[in-house]
């Protein structure tokens, strides 16, 4: 079986080549090259998508024997990823951008040219579990599994896929990588966004859209009590940097309640008004049989390292509606809601949607 192995110039990814080296795959490794300006990303152990991280991934090839190329995909990551995540925002969204480059990049893109140069799957290092079943289910290290943003892709792109790692630790990765002298093994995650080079997104997002004053307002009073110079900078949720010119009458702390890009508004409240009892998603992806027309037990997430919450879903006229059976607070449209169900052997991911 002829796999290509995306090495990313991570720990993750050079393991998961070797390990599908040693199960007998013939492997070939490739690296995205997704900046078109690599200046403009993050760079050092904070990095993603860097020449330092082509650098590390073919050196990791070198070791594991296997064959190394470098696909430049820098016009359809910006298109897809980077322009996305801007129009999402101006849009009064909060996305993703790593659930996207997922859906986009890894599982399309890349997939598709795969398969057009004969390749029969894709090798990852995302933490998380793909059996025999075809079930994607959570890593067993809970603090990095990554089925959450894996949950976007569609049952061909699943029958496609292989995960090695999602039946380590991270710890137990580091360790294997030290014995087989991987250069990379004590290489620090990365963090933040790969293409916002020093990490401030206000920043980026007001380089790209530009200042656009507008009114913070008080929920119940519909009073003006603050300005803004972008909306785009705000999320629901957030409570920090609201800069409000006058106190609630109680004292206590408002929270931003929603984003109104038509009239350039900010709501504010207090954090109980952040409650949801249902959460509605567009684009559903179901991967597990029928979609659910009745509702289904089980329990959802509604951001990538959020607590899973009990609910019911149904999925009818395209769109994926969860009713969750406790409130839960700051949900952000363009984030994923995930079904998931609860199983001893690891969650089953079942489907997932955008938050609308």
């Amino acid at each position: 079986m002829r796999v290509l192995a995306a090495m990313s110039g991570g720990v993750d990814s050079a393991v998961a080549a070797a390990r599908a080296a040693d199960a007998g795959y013939d492997v070939t490794g490739v690296h995205l090259a997704l900046a078109r300006n690599p200046q403009t990303y993050r760079s050092g152990a904070r990095g993603c998508c860097t020449l330092e991280d082509a650098r590390d991934a073919r050196r990791a090839a070198d070791v594991i024997g296997i064959p190394f190329y470098v696909w430049d995909l820098a016009e359809r990551f910006h298109d897809d990823v980077v322009e996305d995540f801007v129009a999402e925002y101006a849009a009064g969204r909060t996305p993703n951008p790593c659930l996207r480059c997922n859906e986009k990049i890894k599982f399309a893109a890349v997939l598709d040219r795969a398969v057009a140069l004969g390749f029969d799957a894709v090798v990852t290092g995302h933490h998380a579990r793909l059996g025999p079943d075809g079930l994607l289910r959570r890593s067993v290290d809970a603090a990095k599994d990554q089925s959450y943003v894996l949950a976007v892709l569609t049952r061909e792109q699943l029958d496609r896929a292989v995960f090695p790692l999602g039946g380590s630790t991270k710890a137990q990765v580091r360790v294997e990588a030290a014995d087989r002298g991987l250069a990379v093994a004590d290489k620090p995650d990365s963090h933040d966004i790969c293409f916002i080079a020093d990490g401030d997104t206000q920043r980026f997002l007001s380089a790209h859209l530009g200042e656009a004053p507008g009114s913070i307002v008080d929920a119940a009073s519909g009073a003006v009590i603050g300005a803004h110079s972008g909306a785009y900078a705000y999320t629901v949720g957030q409570r920090k940097g609201l800069r409000l010119d006058v106190p609630a009458p109680d004292g206590r702390p408002r929270y931003v309640l929603s984003i109104t890009p038509v009239t350039n508004t900010v709501t504010v409240g207090p954090a109980e008004a952040l409650d949801v009892s249902t959460v509605d998603g567009d684009r559903p992806v179901w991967t597990v049989g029928t979609p659910p027309a009745v509702p289904l037990d089980c329990e959802v997430q509604l951001r990538a390292h959020g607590e899973p919450v009990p609910a019911s879903v149904v999925v009818a006229g395209g769109r994926l509606t969860a009713r969750l059976h406790r409130p839960v607070r700051g949900v952000a449209a363009g984030q994923a809601v995930v079904a998931y169900r609860p199983d001893p052997a690891g969650d089953v991911v079942l489907g997932s949607a955008t938050v609308a």
